[in-house]
């Protein structure tokens, strides 16, 4: 893999080392074979971020409006994940995931959940509670969805993998290049950076947690802003390893784009309890004391950001309290796992999510790609977006060459 031999100039630059932009390296450099592709990442290692602090989940697409984009990504994905990493060696396991509910409510979306399964053709299968207590003894509730096509996978691996192949063909890789400026000439992007300035024709910007301030450099009328959100985890201890066999999600609130604290089996055979979902002072803010005022700043000052939070009053309360207190944490994994003790609850990395919120305040809950003079720009790429990645990469491959020809 190349790390640093590129020259200044392509045919296309990336912004961006994540399994999006990886994965959209790998396929120009496949359907257009000659073209000059250069990835540019600022850290020294690709996944460095939201690729790489996730749960590891393939998602089977259970939770998406059947026609929208992460439904069409996530099931095609889903498939080439499974393809992929069987074809490269990476581990992965389809181990299936239990939606469980465990109030009356709950048991009212499952069954929203349930026919939007038979919508996007994942033939998911109905529990009630014993036969739930059946398949998975530590766990309990009064009804669970099962769908087979859920698994885990190393998706840090499936990157490296995947930019392997694409240097293979070609294309190259900068690490330690921070973008700090894009300008936009009718014949060329001129991208200046920490390593120097960059030349290309077009440009593909897969940028995260930056996705709207590198939007911005290319005079993008944003009616959005990228607001970081922290998912804390914890990890059981190793002798509870064996408590589930599959993934064990909450049934989700309609209105949120988060899923719940879930136990997942992790690909190396541990057991991780989380995400939750709060507010990071960064954004790259993985700690409580990671505090950055620029990011800071940029949140409170941005009208959007309130109108969300007036509207989700009642869950960021929630939130915040299962960050503050590991007893709220353990409460909210109790609901369906009530064996699970205060010190089952070990210390685990947090990941922090790049949420798109728009000028009125609604969670952009689909993926939002972007054009400029003559960039695409990847402004919103949620979960399943690790899962969906390959499909994500192939159509942004497509757009570009239309984006191009023009």
């Amino acid at each position: 893999m190349s790390s640093g031999s590129a020259g200044n100039a392509a045919d296309v630059i990336i912004v961006g080392g994540g399994i999006v932009g990886v994965s959209a390296a790998l396929q120009l450099a496949t359907l257009r074979p000659g073209i000059s592709v250069l990835l540019l990442e600022k850290e020294q290692t690709l996944a460095a971020h939201q690729s790489g602090h996730n749960s590891g989940v393939i998602h089977a697409g259970v939770y998406y409006a059947p026609g929208s984009l992460k439904a069409r990504f996530c099931r095609a994905g889903s498939d080439a994940t499974y393809a992929f990493t069987a074809e490269h060696g990476i581990r992965s396991e389809r181990c299936g995931k239990l939606i469980v509910a465990t109030d009356e409510v709950e048991v009212s979306r499952l069954s929203t959940l349930f026919e939007r399964s038979k919508a996007n053709d994942l033939d998911p299968e109905m529990l009630d509670g014993r036969a739930l207590n059946e398949v998975e003894p530590a766990i309990s509730g009064l009804a669970a969805i099962r769908v087979g096509r859920s698994g885990i996978t190393d998706y840090p691996a499936m990157t490296r993998k995947m930019a392997e192949i694409a240097c293979a063909q070609g294309a190259a890789i900068r690490f330690g290049t921070k973008v700090t400026g894009i300008a936009e000439s009718p014949s060329q992007v001129v991208v200046e950076t920490t390593a120097g300035v960059f030349r290309s024709r077009h440009a593909i910007v897969c940028g995260g947690l930056m996705a709207d301030r590198l939007a911005a450099m290319c005079k993008l009328d944003l009616d959005f802003r990228i607001v970081p959100f922290r998912g804390e985890y914890f990890q059981l201890p190793a002798a509870r390893n064996d408590i589930v066999k599959h993934l064990i999600y909450p049934v989700p609130d309609p209105d949120l784009p988060f899923l719940g604290v879930h136990l997942t089996r992790m690909i190396d055979g541990s057991v991780t309890v989380g995400p939750n979902a709060i507010l990071a002072l960064a954004r790259e803010g993985y700690r409580w004391r990671d505090i950055n005022p620029l990011d800071l700043a940029g949140t409170l000052l941005y009208p959007g950001f309130w109108r969300m939070l007036s509207a989700n009053l009642r869950p960021t309360i929630s939130e915040l309290e299962s960050s503050l207190s590991r007893a709220a944490y353990l409460r909210l994994c109790q609901k369906y796992c009530p064996e699970l003790e205060l010190d089952d609850l070990r210390p685990y990395p947090a990941g922090v999510r790049a949420q798109a919120v728009m000028r009125d305040g609604t969670l952009m809950h689909d993926f939002l790609i972007r054009e400029s003079a003559r960039c695409l720009h990847v402004c919103n790429a949620p979960s399943p977006a690790a899962t969906s990645a390959i499909p994500i990469g192939q159509h942004l491959a497509e757009q570009f060459f239309a984006f191009a020809a023009r």
